[in-house]
């Protein structure tokens, strides 16, 4: 392996800092690091000038909002996708785009290793493995946080011992991961289920418990279940995400402190922040109660929580995923419209809809003049509705 070229996934975070010159010093690779930003990397400048002091030949970056929001995110939205009920899936939607980037910089640069930072505890060891694995079968994946049992501590002492540029002290341990659909936070003394966060460990939004901003009312367009326009003003699909990420931001929405169960069998503590996410989803949801039909919205929900048990788990790029793919594309034809919501205190609240493909018709639903459900046919329907019901309950009294 001495001399050959090792291409490492690169965040400019403690582990991959670390693995630039742990790569070069254990193996004698020539490490060639990627990066992709997807809306975290304030300045991809920066990213290269750190690889490149931590010890890496050549620093790729690209800037991949635009196929993370189109190709990621927006399934992500219309799939309603919230793990275990609460989570957005941000760093799981990011996984698979980080594999696909490092992928094509190993061809580019006529690699056969790769390698990553994450560890043998969590989830994105699988997803980009997993995602490696289905993209490019052919490359070998090294994991030197796994493999070797860095702790954070050994981490931060190699980065010391050899001067790396680093931003992590034993003061300040926390696991930090973000971009345009959310942040997570992770370690430290969040590890202790009883801790609550304090007020360092956010910094997508505002604390609803002090914040005393006016009601934020305002009104988002879809077309086929994407946004394209906020308070009537058309925006570009990054727009979207960041104007609801400071909007919902003010507000406090999007906090969640959560338990979660990981791929790997153990329970993890998570912090995320995911403001512009939770108002798209509580509004796309909103829209899809007015323009989905029944049994297929229904049967949407079964989907929608396989799907993002697929996303979580690493299974981006697997025949079941692509399948449910086609058939959210499908239930995505009407989801046109407009949602009207507030955001304040925390909470996103819907107060109106509206759309030309509602299937909310007011005749059938009033109460008052101009009702024309025929009510005389409820009583049959209810008699049929239950008949194996009551059968049954017969046979049960019958046996007492």
């Amino acid at each position: 392996m001495k001399g050959e070229t090792c291409v490492l996934a690169y965040s400019g975070g403690l582990d991959t800092s670390v693995a630039v010159a742990w790569l070069r010093e254990t193996h004698g690779f020539e490490v060639v690091t990627c990066t992709g930003d997807l809306g975290s990397v304030k300045d991809l400048g920066a990213i290269q000038e750190k690889a490149i002091a931590s010890g890496a030949r050549k620093a790729i970056v690209q800037d991949a909002r635009d196929i993370f929001i189109d190709y990621f995110v927006w399934p992500g939205l219309q799939a309603g996708a919230l793990y275990q009920d609460r989570y957005p899936l941000a760093t799981a939607l990011g996984r698979p785009l980080l594999a696909k980037l490092l992928v094509d910089a190993a061809r580019a640069e006529g690699a056969r290793f790769v390698a990553h930072g994450c560890t043998g505890k969590g989830n994105d060891q699988v997803r980009f493995e997993v995602g490696i694995g289905a993209l490019a079968p052919d490359l070998s994946v090294i994991a030197p946080v796994r493999d070797y049992a860095w702790t954070r501590e050994k981490a931060i002492a190699f980065a010391e011992e050899n001067a790396l540029p680093i931003n992590v002290t034993k003061k300040s341990p926390f696991s930090i991961d973000q971009n345009v659909w959310g942040r997570a936070v992770e370690t430290g003394f969040l590890e202790d289920l009883w801790n609550a966060p304090t007020k360092d460990v956010y910094d997508y939004t505002s604390d609803p418990t002090v914040n005393f901003e006016a009601p934020d009312e305002l009104i988002l367009s879809f077309d086929k279940g994407v946004p394209v326009a906020i308070d009537g003003r058309p925006v570009s699909v990054l727009e979207a995400i960041v104007e609801l990420n400071h909007r919902a931001g003010r507000q406090g929405v999007g906090r969640l402190d959560m338990v979660e169960d990981r791929l790997v069998g153990i329970k993890s503590r998570e912090i995320y922040e995911a403001p512009g996410a939770i108002a798209l989803i509580a509004a796309h949801q909103a829209l899809e109660n007015v323009t989905v039909e029944r049994e297929l919205g229904r049967y949407k929900r079964q989907v929608e929580q396989r799907w993002g048990e697929l996303a979580y788990d690493g299974l981006w790029f697997s025949p079941l995923k692509r399948a449910l793919d086609a058939f959210i594309a499908e239930t995505q034809q009407h989801v046109t419209g407009d949602i009207r919501m507030v955001l304040h205190g925390g909470s996103v609240v819907v107060n109106g809809r509206r759309s030309e493909q509602s299937l909310y018709d007011f005749n059938l639903a009033t109460y008052d003049e101009g009702d024309t459900f025929d009510q005389s046919l409820a009583k049959g329907f209810v008699q049929i509705n239950g008949l194996s019901s009551k059968v049954a309950a017969r046979r049960d009294l019958n046996q007492k």
